[in-house]
């Protein structure tokens, strides 16, 4: 079975159920992607993390799945290479954002983008957002601010990446809506991946750094790796809710982000932590009941 017959056999899953897992699992592997670039040196620039990450996404990509032909043969190349320009500008953004900022302060404003894919998908294509459904985005946004004790740290430039990232990845998950009709996320991560290496290429180039010792080599793979599977499970994910439902199941990161700091940094288990992540918990589950009667329903 090729990989278009894969997809289609895919689509026949239960959306209320497979989209929340593919967001879920993807979600999951971006926070261990988070822990490998916050423990990454600091000689690694994010030229040096986005070079690495786009270039190493092409290899791994044609070294599983070149032998079925032309990887870059899609629908609608022009909108494939602009989703990958955003996607790739909302990368470079947060990653400088996280740079700047505490990573907490970075991840509550970037996880703004749900909001602005309601946004996107209302002047692109005209959805309109239900009023319980903007209400789950609220109380998300909310419960990631709890979570985290957001507080405007850090510089207004740290801040206004993090939100252009935030408005960047809110429009590119909104372009997966005409993309993902007739690609699957392998040539939607390709393109992807093209055009932030051809972004990154010329600064990693003037100041080339490779891995120098085995630690660091195997985080560098574990980026490569696992967002590698990470993109490819979101992109099969959006497959099954449009882009602001899958930014609010996203935004479970926040939580397993919190979890790896208590677990391994040793960051305390507070109120804040139930609290923010019960909210971004119920609501995630609310919006998700809300899609599986508006299934139901006539």
């Amino acid at each position: 079975m090729d990989n278009q017959g894969k997809t289609q056999h895919l689509v026949q899953l239960d959306a209320t159920v497979a989209g929340p897992l593919f967001m879920l699992s993807a979600a999951l592997l971006f926070t261990l992607l988070n822990l490998i670039i916050k423990l990454l040196p600091p000689e690694y620039t994010i030229w040096h993390i986005g070079f690495f990450r786009f270039f190493g996404g092409i290899v791994v990509l044609f070294a599983i799945f070149g032998r079925h032909g032309n990887l870059y043969r899609g629908y609608n190349i022009r909108l494939l290479i602009i989703r990958g320009l955003t996607g790739s500008a909302a990368f470079i953004s947060i990653i400088t954002a996280i740079r700047l900022l505490p990573v907490s302060t970075a991840l509550v404003i970037f996880y703004s983008f749900p909001a602005f894919a309601a946004i996107s998908s209302f002047l692109i294509y005209g959805e309109r957002i239900r009023k319980f459904a903007i209400a789950c985005i609220t109380v998300v946004v909310i419960g990631i601010g709890v979570l985290f004790d957001f507080h405007l740290a850090g510089g207004i430039f740290g801040q206004t990446m993090a939100l252009v990232g935030g408005a960047f990845a809110g429009l590119t998950v909104t372009l997966i809506k005409t993309l993902r009709e007739k690609n699957g996320p392998v040539i939607i991560y390709l393109y992807f991946c093209t055009m932030g290496a051809l972004i990154t290429f010329p600064k990693f180039v003037m100041n080339p750094i490779l891995p120098s010792t085995p630690v660091e080599w195997v985080m560098i793979l574990g980026i490569v790796f696992s967002s590698v599977a990470a993109q490819l499970l979101m992109n099969q994910g959006f497959f099954y809710c449009s882009g602001w439902e899958g930014g609010v199941f996203m935004s479970s990161e926040v939580i397993f982000t919190a979890i790896v700091g208590i677990a391994f940094l040793g960051d305390p288990a507070s109120w804040r932590f139930w609290t923010g992540g019960l909210m971004i918990f119920g609501s995630v589950v609310a919006l998700n009941r809300l899609k599986a009667n508006g299934k139901k329903g006539p």
